[in-house]
């Protein structure tokens, strides 16, 4: 036998017994080892200690792991964000308690909030839920710090229903308000001013936790991934796995939002011809024996009516075209906003659009055939960007029907207007109008 595999040690004979008892568990101390390894790795890995060792295990830290080992709906999401515990950090940007950044999937947090273990879960599924739902997108055209607010009364809410955690003091909570969407919430509030000032964010007072940019620190490394994706497949696959589990509750509100995420929303074009349907009426056409009859080789001493149009004399169904012609505005924009339009004019019978150029100054094309639109026209301006005077023109035109639907293409550069009827705005993907529209706006990507 080899030296390396020789018995050491004195012989069984010599051995106390409580040391001959150890020698013959070997097999079991040796599981017991393999046991307490894997539960060390499951904890590196829940986040009961940073895996260099360099940093003792905190009460976020294990919030964060306690939603990895026992909260399915949140698990992916929580095994995919990053905490971040600078105070330089969190103090250069006034936050409170904490703050998220959807783009880079971190959560910032006050190391000096004195949360308990149960608060800073219900801190950080607070936070999660912000990033996974796209709160920061969603917000539009609105005032996003008062859309924050809101987004804070229906999370706090489902948080609350689902008993994750514990509500730490002061948090945005209002049983009545159960059930109603973060849009609805919003319309109640921005009308309550001297309410708005005394509600407080996770990040503070007058300040939205739900932040634009990721912030500076060491360390921070940027995200290479689908972001929209990410949290889609995190929360959808979440879910699942706590429905079939059996976990606990989850608010209907909750679980439509997070299957709203799984289906992908229509694209522009698509809610474009959907708005033609809906404002723009079809031409129908009508059997008549008035014109040649069309006889069928069977039985040719039959006459047969033929489908035709109606007169010129007959109202034709129209629409308005605003257009913005300023420098700011994108040649790719224009293209893909006028040819859209073509289209769903061709498809709806509709033969002319009145259009009217604008910058600094309406420019009136007058009607243009449906189909010198789709071939591109020779735009006129250039200027500034005032779009008012180009509405009202098209209001106070006699041969422009009064229930006339507008489209306005702009790069939303541009000053405040005022549509009597029906309108809808075209405006690049990533943009927003700088007043609060009342008819739809379609984002041309």
């Amino acid at each position: 036998m080899p030296d390396a595999f020789a018995r050491t040690g004195p012989p069984d004979f010599l051995l106390t017994d409580a040391e001959t008892a150890a020698r013959v568990d070997a097999p079991a101390r040796f599981a017991a080892g393999v046991s307490d390894a894997a539960r060390a790795a499951l904890a590196t890995a829940g986040g009961d200690h940073t895996p260099d060792g360099k940093r003792p295990r905190t009460q976020w830290d294990a919030a964060l792991g306690w939603f990895v080992s026992s909260f399915p709906l949140l698990g992916a999401l929580a095994a995919g964000m990053t905490v971040v515990a600078d105070v330089e950090v969190v103090r250069a940007a006034d936050i409170s308690i904490a703050a998220v950044n959807a783009d880079a999937a971190e959560i910032y947090v006050n190391p000096y909030a004195g949360l308990s273990e149960e608060e800073w879960r219900f801190v950080l599924a607070h936070e999660m839920l912000h990033a996974a739902l796209r709160h920061g997108e969603r917000a539009d055209w609105r005032d996003h710090y008062l859309f924050n607010v809101a987004c804070d009364y229906v999370v706090n809410g489902w948080l609350v229903e689902m008993n994750v955690g514990q509500m730490p003091e002061g948090l945005l909570y209002d049983p009545e308000l159960k059930g109603c969407s973060a849009e609805e919430i919003y319309d109640r509030i921005a009308g309550d001013l001297r309410r708005l000032r005394k509600l407080a964010t996770l990040r503070g007072r007058g300040r939205g936790d739900v932040l634009g940019e990721p912030l500076a620190h060491p360390g921070s490394a940027g995200r290479y991934v689908d972001l929209d994706e990410y949290y889609r497949n995190a929360l959808v696959t979440g879910l699942a796995y706590h429905t079939n589990s059996g976990r606990g509750h989850v608010p209907a509100a909750l679980e439509q939002a997070i299957r709203a995420l799984d289906q992908p929303p229509l694209p522009w074009d698509a809610r474009l011809a959907r708005w033609f349907d809906e404002h723009i009426p079809t031409v129908d056409k009508r059997r008549s024996y008035a014109r040649a009859s069309r006889r069928q080789a069977a039985t040719p001493d039959i006459p047969r009516p033929a489908w035709v149009r109606p007169e010129e004399n007959v109202r034709l169904p129209t629409f308005g075209v605003v257009l913005d012609t300023s420098l700011s505005m994108n040649v790719t924009l224009l293209g893909k906003g006028l040819g859209a339009i073509a289209s769903y004019a061709l498809a709806r019978d509709v033969p002319r659009a009145r259009v009217v150029y604008c910058d600094a100054a309406p420019y009136d094309a007058g009607y243009v055939a449906v189909e010198d639109i789709a071939a591109g026209m020779r735009v006129r301006g250039r200027g500034g960007t005032v779009l008012q005077p180009a509405v009202r023109l098209l209001e106070r035109a006699e041969d422009f029907p009064a229930d006339g639907p507008i489209l306005v293409i702009t790069d939303g550069d541009c000053d405040p207007l005022r549509i009597r009827g029906e309108h809808a705005f075209l405006i690049p993907a990533g943009t927003s109008l700088p007043f609060t529209p009342k008819g739809p706006v379609f984002r041309i990507r």
